[in-house]
């Protein structure tokens, strides 16, 4: 079973905190404290690449946000028509696709020049280390030994004054102008053997340079990292604008069937009106004969009570 120890270690750590500071004991002193003010630096100040990629991603995430706020309202194309506001216009649902998509266009073309210029910052780099190790090589180049004037002139004479067929004496003049030479470039290669030892660096700058690298390894890390997400965040916005735009598709169709049916109604309607005033001329007659019928029926029955009494 695990047991805890954190409290305990934390503890162990304050006591030895104030252990030191009582016997004046410097945490950070002697080649370590050195080394600290070495690696120690101003915090590096953010460039343009940065600075703009938060930036396309920061206008990403706010028109992401807006899409989302207004979802509803965008794809419910009937609110104007089940209510008596509505929330969205068709007007302002255009609008929105259009600024999407030049917002989108705009997004793609400053990820596109981020990474050339990322690309182009690398290519510099890497330029300007080879044109460094060049200037460095031919600085060696110029320390190597060369042979003197005096020795070439010698050797030359030598052989122009001995005959070919003399062999034994040849050989000794041979090896006789590598020992000048040797004896020549040894004082040179002394020199060049101090200014490499000096060129030499410590195991200190060695392993600032090294973190000086995985720091700059980092910084690359974190800005393709980002580049990624601002894509991820591209791919997604057009996923829903595609989304967006079947719905939309979808939502014209339907409009257009609601248009035929209503139309369809009103000339029902329109009908059924015309057939509503053709009856009620039809039974304009009808009614003028029961009038004159209870005229008649009426008359007759006072006669009949006149004729009666």
């Amino acid at each position: 079973m695990a047991v805890d120890i954190t409290l305990l270690f934390r503890a162990s750590v304050k006591t030895v905190k104030t252990r030191n500071k009582v016997l004046g004991v410097a945490v950070g002193g002697g080649v370590d404290g050195n080394r600290d003010e070495l690696f120690r630096r101003s915090p590096r100040p953010k460039g343009d690449f940065s600075s703009r990629a938060r930036e396309v991603i920061s206008h990403i995430g706010k028109l992401k946000d807006f899409l989302l706020e207004h979802r509803k309202d965008y794809i419910n194309a009937y609110n104007h028509i089940m209510s008596e506001y509505g929330r969205m216009t068709d007007t302002e649902r255009d609008q929105i696709d259009q600024d999407a998509q030049i917002f989108m266009r705009t997004c793609s073309e400053a990820i596109q020049q981020l990474r050339v210029e990322g690309v182009c910052k690398l290519y510099s780099e890497q330029r300007a280390i080879r044109v460094k190790r060049v200037v460095d090589r031919k600085r060696l180049s110029k320390l190597e030994p060369e042979p003197s004037a005096k020795a070439r002139e010698s050797a030359s004479s030598e052989k122009v004054s001995e005959p070919p067929s003399e062999d034994s004496e040849e050989k000794p003049a041979c090896t006789e102008y590598p020992e000048k030479m040797v004896a020549n470039a040894r004082p040179e290669l002394g020199t060049l053997g101090d200014g490499r030892g000096e060129d030499e660096l410590s195991p200190e700058e060695i392993q600032m340079f090294e973190q000086e690298n995985q720091r700059l390894i980092g910084e690359m890390n974190s800005l393709f990292d980002e580049v990624r997400q601002i894509e991820g965040k591209v791919v997604e916005i057009s996923r829903l604008q595609e989304i967006f735009t079947e719905k939309v598709l979808q939502q014209e169709a339907e409009i257009d069937s609601i248009h035929q049916l209503v139309v369809g109604a009103t000339e029902n309607i329109k009908e059924g009106n015309e057939d509503i005033r053709e009856a009620i001329k039809n039974n304009a007659g009808f009614r003028v004969w029961i009038l004159f019928f209870l005229v008649m029926c009426s008359f007759s029955l006072l006669f009949l009570d006149w004729y009666d009494s």
